[in-house]
C-alpha cells in the first residue's frame, strides 16, 4: 500500500472519532469540521516526510484542535498559535493527549456526532446526507450523485440541515444511561435508513449502492463502542443478511428477482455466517427488539435451502412478536405476505385490507394487494392496484416489476378456457 493509500485510510478511520472529540471541544460543528479538515491537509504533508504517529486519531485531535484554536483566535483578532512545526513535532504533547483520549468518554463523543446528524427535527433525506458528509467523510458531489440533485442543491440541503442543528442546540453533556439508549435507538434507524437507501439500487454502479456498505461501516464502528447492546448486533446482523442476497436481487437486465426466485448459490456465505453468529450472541441477552427480529426472520429466509423449504409458520410467530414490539402499518403488511403463504390470499388481503388509508402512498401496499386480487381472479381491481404501484414506483426496476406482473394477468386471461 502506498503512503497515500495508507494516509487515506487512516484519515478515514479516524474520522468519527477525532470529529467527535473536537465537536465535544469546540461545541460547533462548523468549526469542529474545519479543524479536522486542516488537520488532514497538515497531515498529508508531514506523515510521508516524518512518517505516521504513534497514534493517528490523537495526532489529528490535538492538531485539529489547536488550528481550530488558531482560527478563532483570528477570527477574534487574538494572538495566533505558534507555528506548525511547533504544534506538529511536541512528542509529549502528542503522548499526552493520546494518554487523555483513552480517559475520555469518546463512546459518547461519537455517540453525540450520530447523534447530531439523526436529529428529530432533521426530515430523513437530510439526515442521511448529514451523516454521509460529516461522519463518512463523502463529497457533496458523490452524495449529490447518489440523490440524482444538483451540487448546489445538495450542498443548500445540508447547509440547512447544519442551521437546524445548530438551532436546536444539542446537549453536549455526557449523556445519562437512559439518554444514551434513546440516542442508539436514533442513531441505529438513522444508519438503517442510509442501509435502505443504497440496499433500493439495482444498478450497483449507482452512487447510491454503496451507501449500503457505508451503514454496515458504521454498524460496525458502533458495536466495537457499545460491545453489549443486542440491537446493535441485531442490526448489523439484520444488514449483513439483507446484502447477502444483493448478487441474487436483479437479473442481468437489472429487473428485481423475488427472494422466492433468487439463485441461493449466489447468496454471500460468508456474511451469512457472520451475521447468524451476531444474531444468537444477541438472543442469549434475552432482550429481543425490532432489529433482532427482523433479524432473525431474515435467518431463517437464509437458512432455507429451498424456498419451499422456508419454515413460514416461524416467520409469522416473529411477525406477530414484531408487532406487539413495534406496531406498525408496514409490519402488518409484510405478515401479509406470510398469511397468503400459510392460508391463502383472501386472508392476506383481509388483514392489508384496512391499511389501506395508512398506506394508499405506498408502493409495496398496492404491489401486494395487486398480487393476491389477482390470484383470486379479480383481474380489474388487480389492474387498479398494479396501476397506483407502478405511478408509485421509486425505480424503474420496481416499475418494470409491476408492468410483467400485468402482462402475465394479460396473458393468463387472453389463453381459451379448456371444456
Amino acid at each position: 500500500m502506498t503512503d497515500i493509500a495508507w494516509i487515506d485510510l487512516a484519515l478515514a478511520s479516524a474520522r468519527p472519532k477525532a470529529l467527535g472529540a473536537l465537536l465535544r471541544y469546540f461545541r460547533n460543528l462548523d468549526t469542529a469540521e474545519e479543524a479536522f479538515q486542516e488537520a488532514c491537509l497538515r497531515a498529508i504533508r508531514t506523515w510521508p516526510e516524518k512518517g505516521p504517529p504513534r497514534d493517528p486519531t490523537a495526532w489529528l485531535i490535538f492538531v485539529g484542535r489547536n488550528s481550530g484554536i488558531d482560527a478563532v483566535r483570528k477570527r477574534s483578532k487574538l494572538q495566533a498559535l505558534p507555528d506548525e512545526d511547533t504544534i506538529s513535532d511536541t512528542e509529549d504533547a502528542e503522548s499526552d493527549i493520546a494518554q487523555r483520549l483513552d480517559d475520555s468518554h469518546y463512546r459518547d463523543d461519537i455517540l453525540r456526532l450520530l447523534f447530531i446528524c439523526c436529529h428529530p427535527d432533521l426530515p430523513a433525506t437530510q439526515q442521511i446526507a448529514l451523516a454521509l458528509r460529516i461522519v463518512s467523510g463523502l463529497s457533496v458531489t458523490q452524495i449529490a450523485r447518489a440523490f440524482l440533485v444538483s451540487e448546489s442543491a445538495m450542498e443548500q440541503r445540508i447547509t440547512r440541515a447544519k442551521a437546524r442543528v445548530a438551532k436546536a442546540g444539542v446537549p453536549f453533556e455526557t449523556p445519562s444511561p437512559e439518554e444514551r439508549a434513546e440516542r442508539l435507538t436514533i442513531v441505529s434507524t438513522m444508519i438503517y435508513l442510509v442501509f435502505n437507501e443504497g440496499y433500493s439500487q439495482a444498478d450497483p454502479r449507482h452512487e447510491a449502492a454503496a451507501f449500503s456498505d457505508e451503514a454496515i461501516r458504521l454498524a460496525r464502528l458502533m458495536l466495537h463502542l457499545f460491545p453489549s447492546e443486542p440491537e446493535l448486533m441485531g442490526l448489523l446482523a439484520l444488514m449483513l443478511l439483507q446484502i447477502s442476497r444483493r448478487p441474487a436481487r436483479f437479473s442481468a437486465e437489472d429487473e428485481i428477482v423475488l427472494l422466492e426466485d433468487q439463485d441461493r448459490s449466489l447468496w454471500n456465505q460468508p456474511f451469512i455466517n457472520e451475521a447468524l453468529a451476531l444474531l444468537d450472541k444477541a438472543l442469549r441477552h434475552r432482550r429481543p427488539g425490532p432489529y433482532q427480529l427482523q433479524a432473525a426472520i431474515a435467518a431463517i429466509h437464509s437458512r432455507a435451502k429451498r424456498a419451499e423449504d422456508t419454515d413460514w409458520v416461524e416467520i409469522d410467530l416473529l411477525y406477530r412478536a414484531l408487532e406487539r414490539v413495534q406496531p406498525s402499518p408496514v409490519v402488518t403488511l409484510n405478515r401479509a405476505v406470510v398469511v397468503s403463504k400459510l392460508h391463502g390470499p383472501q386472508e392476506a388481503l383481509d388483514l392489508i385490507d384496512p391499511l389501506r388509508e395508512k398506506l394508499g402512498g405506498y408502493f409495496y401496499y398496492h404491489g401486494l394487494r395487486g398480487g393476491l386480487l389477482k390470484q383470486l381472479g379479480f383481474t380489474g381491481q388487480a389492474r387498479e392496484a398494479f396501476d397506483r404501484a407502478i405511478a408509485l414506483a421509486h425505480s424503474a426496476a420496481e416499475a418494470a416489476h409491476i408492468r410483467r406482473q400485468i402482462d402475465k394477468m394479460q396473458e393468463e386471461a387472453a389463453q381459451p378456457v379448456a371444456k
